[in-house]
């Protein structure tokens, strides 16, 4: 095993609700593309990580300068992230071991700090089960009841916000994303899957700051993130 993380970026989706004249990952934050902003934090934790970048086949926005590491390899998104990811694990297949450390990140999370990133990692490495950043609910949560009430409230107790990146052992992401493929188990996350396989992967308290860009006023919320952490790096 190589603790070595290989890390999987899927930027293959249009970002449709951002109502852009471009997919959010090429979005201008902090004068570079989210997408540059991203790998760039990635790197700032894990400079010697293997990288595979899972772009649409299509893409021509994208430009190899973004990308910091030396060792990464460009592949093929599929319909949906979990296709992207499968896809990314397919390719390593020949060079990763079944134990080394496979980290999943979104693409739009460029506010992830560096010190969440080595504490994921290192919860990764030690857990056979595997880990990912979340953060517990603070809000009151609501049900509706399909027509614009409230149906009831519930309760928040023990209710985290899943976060990335999420990582597993290769061995174990690859048989548990299959599983779910053969079984027809909607995978909203890496995590899902392995927990349809009776698993239960740790919960790494992170961040709140770890933003997800998905509408128009998330990217001004980045890049003010951006500039505060900064700041805070730099006193």
């Amino acid at each position: 095993m190589s603790e070595t993380p290989w890390l999987v970026v899927p930027a293959a989706g249009q970002g449709r609700r951002m109502g852009a004249d471009r997919p959010k990952q090429y979005l201008p934050l902090a004068g570079l593309p989210v997408l540059a902003r991203t790998l760039e934090r990635l790197h700032q934790a894990f400079p010697r990580a293997r990288l595979c970048l899972c772009l649409d086949p299509a893409d021509e926005r994208f430009d190899p300068a973004w990308v910091p590491f030396a060792d990464w390899r460009r592949v093929t998104g599929g319909a949906e992230r979990v296709d992207s990811v499968a896809n990314a694990l397919g390719a390593i297949a020949a060079d990763a071991a079944d134990e080394d450390p496979v980290l999943v990140h979104d693409v739009a999370r460029p506010c992830v700090t560096v010190d969440d990133l080595r504490r994921l990692h290192a919860a990764v490495v030690e857990d056979a089960v595997g880990a990912l950043l979340a953060a517990p609910v603070a809000d009151t949560m609501k049900r509706d009841d399909g027509a614009g009430r409230v149906r009831g409230t519930e309760p928040r107790t023990g209710l985290w916000h899943a976060q990335t990146p999420q990582g597993f052992p290769y061995g174990l992401l690859r048989r548990a994303l299959a599983a779910a493929a053969e079984r027809g188990v909607a995978v909203t996350d890496e995590a899902s899957a392995v927990e349809a396989l009776g698993m239960a992967p740790r919960l790494v308290s992170a961040r709140r700051d770890n933003l997800k860009i998905t509408h128009p006023e998330d990217l001004a919320l980045a890049e003010l993130i951006l500039a505060a952490q900064d700041d805070s790096s730099s006193q």
